[in-house]
């Protein structure tokens, strides 16, 4: 199938030489340049100058990064995403988005088990975590709507129809999001043209 223009339905988001370079320093190195240094393994040993050595510090703990495990790294998915549709390859497209909203789903879904473990043990803690969580479901839900998007680009309705219903479980048919959704399904044919719902005023995305 040909695929459509995706801004139809969405605005614009030398190796013998060093063996022989071996050899030859190899040879050229003299007995007294070859032998081997042995290093004293006690750190207090007196040196020459009659100092002591520093004694070894303890190393600092340094905070790893998670990688793409994050909403950063699920956010860097959605960037590599959206280049990948501006040059129409929908493939690409999709395999991020989908690795995107999938990082996004699992990222949601810890933060709120966490934010459970702390409710009423570190209520700001418990909070933040909330507050993760429901960011990590508003980007799973823009992503599943983009793949949704991307689908319907190359004449896979019956793909986009699954996700855009996602989208209305999880966000409510009034929201933004949500009323989109409702509408690349009456676009589609799966659903009747019986007048927008009335828009939600304010509120999150709910984590589902």
């Amino acid at each position: 199938m040909q695929a459509l223009p995706l801004s139809r339905f969405l605005k614009p988001l030398g190796s013998a030489v060093i063996p022989a370079m071996a050899i030859a320093l190899a040879a050229a190195i003299s007995p007294v340049q070859a032998q081997e240094f042995v290093l004293p393994t006690d750190l207090t040993e007196v040196e020459p100058g009659g100092e002591f050595a520093p004694e070894p510090t303890a190393p600092v703990p340094v905070r790893q990064p998670i990688g793409v495990f994050s909403l950063s790294g699920g956010q860097r998915l959605l960037e590599e995403a959206s280049q990948a549709i501006g040059r129409q390859n929908y493939d690409l497209a999709a395999e991020r988005l989908q690795q995107a909203r999938r990082i996004f789903n699992l990222l949601s879904n810890s933060y709120q088990d966490l934010s459970s473990v702390f409710s009423g043990l570190n209520s700001p803690r418990s909070q933040s975590l909330r507050n993760n969580a429901l960011a990590a479901a508003q980007l799973r839900d823009q992503s599943t709507y983009q793949l949704a998007l991307v689908h319907r680009a190359q004449n896979q309705p019956d793909l986009a129809v699954p996700l855009l219903v996602q989208i209305i479980r999880s966000q409510g048919p009034t929201r933004d999001l949500g009323s989109k959704a409702v509408q690349q399904l009456v676009e589609l044919g799966f659903l009747e043209d019986e007048g927008a719902p009335t828009p939600a005023v304010g509120g999150d995305a709910q984590v589902r």
